[in-house]
């Protein structure tokens, strides 16, 4: 049984939801490139900030980035729309997590919003001295919890064996 099944609900375990986290800014020239669209490491930046805010209120500790997997610009940002970022807990590993962040533009004339990017983001929870805490275990409640929770172990399987391929 992974650390994300379904069990009875303990103190320990927590809801997505509880450290759902959604970020918003306007994109200001200073983060464009010449054509006027927001820059991709900028978006970067931001996807792990929001990342890193969702698996701090899960997990309650330190933590740190341990990989960003399938990040995929689907659409371009425009300065003077805002940028969304919406990032939740999908599963939880013992020691680490994973957080899946939609990131969307929005006009602000208009509120029309679509979605730009998408990447699911693995950090580890670390004490005051760099060592590994575990994190609480994620509440799967419903089919679709469960289903994503599945994913996350898959893309986990491919990720700790490319990491040992690349050693």
């Amino acid at each position: 049984m992974t650390s994300s099944s379904p069990l009875p609900e303990g103190p320990s375990q927590k809801r997505a939801s509880e450290s759902a986290t959604e970020m918003v800014q306007v994109v200001l020239p200073n983060d464009a490139n010449p054509l006027g669209y927001i820059l991709g490491g900028t978006v970067m930046h931001l996807i792990d900030i929001a990342g890193a805010i969702a698996s701090f209120r899960h997990a309650r500790s330190r933590v740190v980035t341990a990989a960003v997997d399938d990040l995929v610009f689907l659409h371009p940002i425009k300065v003077g729309d805002l940028i969304v970022l919406q990032a939740r807990v999908t599963c939880t590993f013992g020691t680490s997590l994973e957080v899946q962040v939609d990131v969307f533009s929005e006009e602000a004339l208009t509120g029309m919003r679509q979605r730009t990017s998408r990447a699911f983001l693995t950090f580890v929870a670390i004490d005051e001295h760099g060592g590994r805490v575990t994190v609480p275990p994620l509440l799967v409640e419903t089919p679709d919890d469960e289903r994503v929770c599945a994913e996350a172990h898959a893309r986990r399987e491919q990720r700790l064996k490319r990491r040992a391929e690349a050693r």
